[in-house]
C-alpha cells in the first residue's frame, strides 16, 4: 500500500512512518528541507511542503497515495484548512484517510482534582474550547466518509515512549524550575495514557480493517498526575510539592499549566471491539528514572 504521511518528522507521525515502512507498505512523508534527509535515511521518500503556501503540493502527494495519514501538529487554521482540501481532493475516491487527534478535544478543568467522568467513543462530549477546532476537524472527517471515502479518526491518550515530552517529562523539568516535583493541586486529576507502540499498532488494526466513520480511542491506563511527582520526587531525592494554578503557570507556562491541571479520562471500546486491538504496554512510570529524564531536571546554565 502507498502510504503519505503528513507529520511524518513529529514524534507521532515519525513512528507511524517507521513502522508502517517495517510492515512493507511504501511510504512517503511530508517534509521541510531540514528534515527531509532524516526520512530518507530511514527508507522514507520525503515529500518537500509545508501547511501553508506549500499545501497543494500536499494535497497532489495525497491524491498519489493509496491512504493518508494526518499526524501533524498544527494550528487551527492550518488544520481546519488542510482537512477540507484532503477531503475534497480524496471524495469519491474510495481511499483511506485517517486523521490523529487526541483526548485533549475532551478535557475538564478540575484545577488538579480528581473527576469520575470518563469517555468512550460513542459518549457525546463537550469540547474542551481550545480544542474545539481539532473537534470540529473530527467532525468534518467522520462525515466525508459517506461520500466515497474510508475516512476514520484516532484519539489516543496521553501518548509515551522513547523521546515523548509528555507528564512524566513535565514533572522532571518543574525539578530544575522549583528544586521540587510538582503537580497541581491536590494533583489527582488524571490522564489516560498509552505507549507509541500500541499507537501504531492500533494504526494499523484501523488500515485492515476500521470502518468508514470509525472514531477509535487507544488508552492502555491511567496515573494521576501526583503519583508521577512522588516517584520522581522518590527517584531524584526531593520533595513532591503542589502548586497553584498560578505558580504553575511561572513552570510550565500558561499552556502547560493548563495542561498539567487537566482530567482527560478515555475508555477505548470500539477499539477493542471492532479492531481487537489490546495495549501491550500499562506502566508509564516505568520510564522513571531514565537518563534523558534525568537530565530535565537540571537547571539551565
Amino acid at each position: 500500500m502507498n502510504i503519505f504521511i503528513i507529520g511524518a518528522t513529529g514524534f507521532v507521525g515519525g513512528a507511524l512512518a517507521r513502522h508502517l515502512s517495517a510492515e512493507g507498505h511504501t511510504v512517503t512523508g511530508l517534509a521541510r528541507a531540514k528534515s527531509a534527509a532524516t526520512l530518507a535515511s530511514q527508507g522514507i521518500t520525503p515529500v518537500a511542503g509545508d501547511l501553508d503556501e506549500h499545501r497543494p503540493t500536499v494535497i497532489e502527494a495525497a491524491r498519489a497515495a493509496d491512504t493518508v495519514i494526518y499526524a501533524a501538529q498544527a494550528g487551527p487554521e492550518q488544520e481546519s484548512a488542510t482537512v477540507q482540501d484532503l477531503i475534497r481532493a480524496l471524495t469519491g475516491t474510495d481511499k483511506t484517510l485517517l486523521f490523529l487527534s487526541g483526548n485533549g478535544v475532551l478535557v475538564q478543568r478540575t484545577a488538579g482534582a480528581w473527576s469520575p467522568d470518563v469517555f468512550a467513543e460513542d459518549d457525546p462530549v463537550t469540547p474542551e474550547p481550545l480544542a474545539a477546532y481539532r473537534k470540529a476537524a473530527e467532525d468534518t472527517v467522520r462525515a466525508a466518509a459517506q461520500d466515497g471515502l474510508r475516512a476514520m479518526v484516532i484519539r489516543p491518550g496521553l501518548i509515551w515512549g522513547p523521546g515523548d515530552h509528555g507528564h512524566v517529562s513535565m514533572v522532571y523539568q518543574s525539578v530544575a524550575a522549583t528544586g521540587a516535583a510538582c503537580y497541581i493541586g491536590e494533583g489527582l486529576n488524571t490522564y489516560s495514557h498509552v505507549h507509541i507502540d500500541d499507537v501504531t499498532r492500533l494504526f494499523s488494526l484501523a488500515l485492515e480493517k476500521g470502518r468508514p466513520r470509525g472514531l477509535y480511542h487507544a488508552v492502555a491506563g491511567e496515573t494521576p498526575n501526583r503519583w508521577i511527582a512522588e516517584r520522581v520526587a522518590a527517584d531524584l531525592g526531593v520533595e513532591a510539592r503542589s502548586l497553584t494554578p498560578q505558580e504553575a503557570a511561572d513552570v510550565w507556562g500558561e499552556f502547560g499549566a493548563l495542561i498539567m491541571a487537566v482530567s482527560g479520562r478515555i475508555r477505548a471500546v470500539r477499539a477493542q471491539q471492532d479492531l481487537g486491538w489490546q495495549p501491550q504496554h500499562t506502566d508509564m512510570l516505568s520510564m522513571i528514572g531514565e537518563e534523558r529524564l534525568r537530565r530535565l531536571a537540571t537547571p539551565a546554565g
